[in-house]
């Protein structure tokens, strides 16, 4: 199944500049295992160590968040997968 990751802007540097790239993957977490596997340096901005999303990151489907459970949300042909990045500062 082909959806499509929308990366943050903060993010590009680790998908070469790329606005959005083509996963394959069932579920949330199997498109973004497919992106980690594209570019490999995006594990370490999404996932803690022990595998969980960042507290800084959050992922909406189609528009919508898709918390709570996000990484087992299913995933359709051409659904839109947005990571979400929240940012501090003053």
């Amino acid at each position: 199944m082909t959806a499509m990751v929308h990366i943050h802007l903060v993010h590009r540097q680790h998908t070469d500049g790329n606005k959005t790239v083509e996963v394959n993957g069932d579920t949330v977490g199997r498109a973004l295992a497919d992106l980690i596997r594209q570019y490999p340096a995006m594990e370490k901005e999404l996932f803690d160590k022990k595998g969980g999303l960042h507290g800084h990151i959050e992922i909406y489907l189609n528009a919508e968040s898709a918390f709570p459970g996000e990484l087992e949300k299913p995933v359709a042909p051409g659904d839109d997968i947005q990571i979400i990045t929240f940012l501090a500062g003053g």
